[in-house]
Parts: structure tokens; C-alpha cells; sequence
């Protein structure tokens, strides 16, 4: 299996957020909602903290890469917001096969049919609501305008 290395990777999905269709998805969100599912569905994974896992930069013997964090020090605000949905929704196989990166394996499951999209938009957004004011601002200049 061809492996897309860690740069590549990053150009596909920057290049992917061109597409993205709205910037304002994670605003006047259920917060507080969001903060619960995230304890139930992503902190075993991510992190009651949003810390992610140990060395979440380098995979595993699997090949697989660990869980990142979702707080500041993580790479999830470098991403526009219909990336992130569909990363989760559609988990890490299918959000990239989506965008033609059909031989990276990721370990993100599909939350389809675990979670509504009105769900994922409110874990999404407690995500946001963690990060200091300017990473929010850098995140939000990853969305087109409306």
C-alpha cells in the first residue's frame, strides 16, 4: 500500500478546503450539548482534555496515527469546518477517499449513523469554543464566506 507522506497529506486537504461551502457552521451551536457528546463519543479517544494521544505524530505499528488533540497544540483548526464534518461523519477512510486520498489509513470510525450532522456540528463547535480567541479567528479564515 502506498503510504501519502505526512506533507503530501497536508497539501491534499488544504487544497480540499477550496471547496468547502460555508464558514459560519459552528456559530449559535448547543455548546453544552456538544461538551456531553464529546465525553461520550470522542474523549476515549481524544481526550477528556482534548489532549489526544501519546505521539499522535508518528503512527503506530499499524501504520494507523494515533488520536491528535482537538485542543490548541493540535492540527484540528488548521481545517475548515465541512472537513472536520465530514472527517467525523464519514470517518478518516471515507472524509479523504472523498478527496481522492484513497491509500492513507486512518483510524477515525464514522459517526454516521451514531451521531446526527446537527450533533457533529455541536461537537464541533465545544471543539472551537476551547481554542483562545486568535486560533478561533485563523480557524474561521479557512471558510469561504458565505
Amino acid at each position: 500500500m502506498t503510504r501519502f507522506s505526512r506533507p503530501a497529506l497536508v497539501a491534499a486537504l488544504c487544497v480540499s478546503a477550496l471547496s468547502a461551502h460555508a464558514g459560519h457552521e459552528l456559530l449559535d451551536r448547543d455548546v453544552e450539548n456538544g461538551q456531553a457528546l464529546y465525553a461520550d463519543h470522542c474523549a476515549s479517544c481524544h481526550g477528556a482534555n482534548l489532549e489526544g494521544q501519546e505521539n499522535w505524530r508518528f503512527p503506530g505499528p499499524d501504520g494507523v496515527l494515533p488520536a491528535p488533540p482537538h485542543d490548541e497544540t493540535g492540527h484540528t483548526w488548521h481545517h475548515d469546518n465541512v472537513l472536520l464534518f465530514d472527517y467525523t461523519r464519514l470517518g478518516g477512510q471515507g472524509a479523504l477517499a472523498q478527496r481522492g486520498i484513497t491509500d492513507f489509513r486512518s483510524g477515525m470510525p464514522a459517526f454516521e449513523g451514531t451521531l446526527t450532522d446537527e450533533e457533529i456540528w455541536e461537537v464541533l463547535a465545544y471543539i472551537r469554543s476551547t481554542w483562545p480567541d486568535r486560533v478561533q479567528e485563523m480557524q474561521a479564515m479557512r471558510n469561504p464566506p458565505h
